[in-house]
């Protein structure tokens, strides 16, 4: 390419925390890290807390590049990037900029904090390397207001693992037909498997968007639901399961309050279908009934040998130590929801807090901090991930490649309570997965639509 065809893309320090490998990510255009940044994942490798992992292979990263036999000026100037699997098509340069030596001129942000020098680095660049568009990059939403203001043409999200562009378009997992689904049809086979009934439909009389295995179909008028059980260019092979039946299963004393729980318990249910991605608001009944299926599937029909309920959040790392007790004792506080919808379950017994003791001991449920879950290979086992809308897309990843076999591993989290200072509903891991997993045939995803906490929790969710 010609020199001023190539971008030079400037890394804001949160870009790297969040894609340790995002030098990687730029194609043929080059990549400036200020010695700003490097200052900060300096401060921030020694952390006890899971970000600092990220920092150190960050650093790494840098280092594999930049380390070898290179000069200072060549350093400053700009290094190849190596080849890296999986990242053939990254061939461009990498840098990194002195920031600290530079006297920034007028226009320039006041003080000393790390975010201003690294827009007055931006802002510098932009100048000397004038007319080449130069471009900082961020996950900061008031440091990219701040960079506008200042004066820096280009400022961009790091959206490199971004998959859709509007939380609107995220899969839910289930299509409704308008009206009648049956009316649609010219031509129905239908064939007995077993104890199941399988429906081969002409994919050209199936009016509605991209269809995906496991999804879920519903319509308006009538008692059809069935699932997409298999998909080819001509023909769509759809399960047979009906409104009544889905409405009417039942997981320990747990039945579904509407079609939407009904998909879902089905799912849990489902020997065949080792991740299940449950999402929707608060109140919508994703943990009761992921722990409803758990109990069933361990205690009553013995598939299972424990439960283990692990979930993110975001100072463990630091508080976590300083608690009481082993490490399920610890763990408590952050998964009491998981009690208190033990307590749900329970609240009819004789003996409620009798009850629960004995189910925590039968289904031997364990509560795990995700920090100790790498390394770890879990087998037989059902394992509920709670909250994980706080989790990025290669922290899931370390998660759901823990999973060994005749394990099922049930996600659930709600994409508008994220805490996480480094991620949106569209960068979210929760989001990564749902969009990656859904032609996945051992997988299978739900948006439970509805709140059933409350009345109360209903209006909120609606109004607030």
């Amino acid at each position: 390419m010609e020199q001023d065809d190539r971008k030079l893309f400037v890394l804001d320090t949160n870009v790297l925390l969040h894609e340790p490998l995002a030098i990687y990510s730029f194609k043929e255009h080059d990549v400036i890290v200020p010695m700003t940044v490097l200052e900060e994942l300096d401060q921030i490798k020694d952390r006890k807390s899971d970000v600092s992992r990220d920092a150190r292979v960050a650093i790494r990263a840098l280092e594999d590049t930049l380390g070898g036999p290179t000069t200072p000026e060549q350093i400053v100037s700009g290094v190849p990037l190596p080849r890296r699997e999986g990242h053939s098509d990254a061939s461009g340069t990498l840098s990194i900029f002195p920031d600290h030596q530079i006297e920034f001129t007028q226009g320039a942000l006041p003080g000393d904090s790390n975010d201003n020098n690294i827009i007055n680095t931006a802002l510098y660049l932009q100048k000397a390397h004038h007319p080449r568009q130069v471009v900082l990059v961020t996950k900061d939403i008031n440091m990219r207001l701040k960079a506008k203001g200042a004066g820096i043409e280009r400022v961009e999200d790091y959206r490199s693992d971004q998959l859709i562009d509007d939380i609107r378009f995220l899969s839910k997992g289930f299509h409704i037909f308008e009206g009648n689904f049956w009316e649609h049809l010219n031509k129905v086979s239908t064939t007995r498997q077993g104890r199941h009934t399988v429906h081969e439909v002409p994919l050209k009389d199936v009016d509605s968007e991209p269809l995906y295995i496991n999804q879920y179909l519903i319509d308006e008028e009538s008692d059809f639901c069935g699932r997409v059980a298999e998909l080819n260019d001509t023909h769509l092979h759809i399960l047979d399961l009906g409104r009544d039946r889905l409405t009417n299963i039942e997981a320990w004393g747990v039945k579904p309050k509407n079609i939407y729980q009904g998909m879902a318990l089905h799912a849990l249910m489902d020997p065949e279908i080792d991740l299940v991605i449950l999402t929707g608001p608060a109140g919508c009944g994703k943990t009761l009934l992921a722990m409803a299926a758990a109990l069933e599937l361990v205690v009553e029909r013995k598939q299972y040998d424990k439960v283990i309920v692990t979930r993110n959040t975001p100072e463990i790392a630091e508080s976590i130590g300083f608690l009481p007790g082993t490490e399920e004792e610890k763990m408590t506080p952050w998964l009491a929801a998981v009690t208190d919808t033990l307590e749900v379950l329970h609240k009819h017994d004789a003996n409620p807090v009798g009850s629960m003791s004995y189910i925590m001991e039968k289904a031997n449920i364990q509560f795990k901090s995700i920090n100790f879950m790498r390394g770890r290979s879990i087998q037989n086992s059902v394992v509920l991930l709670d909250e994980c809308q706080n989790l990025t897309a290669s922290q899931i990843k370390t998660m759901i490649t823990r999973m060994g076999e005749g394990t099922k591993l049930i996600c659930c989290g709600n994409l508008s309570q994220i805490d996480s200072n480094y991620l949106t509903a569209v960068t979210s891991g929760l989001t990564y997965i749902v969009e990656r997993f859904k032609n996945f045939e051992g997988s299978a995803n739900i948006y439970l639509n509805g709140v059933v906490r409350s009345r109360l929790a209903e209006y909120a969710e609606e109004h607030l």
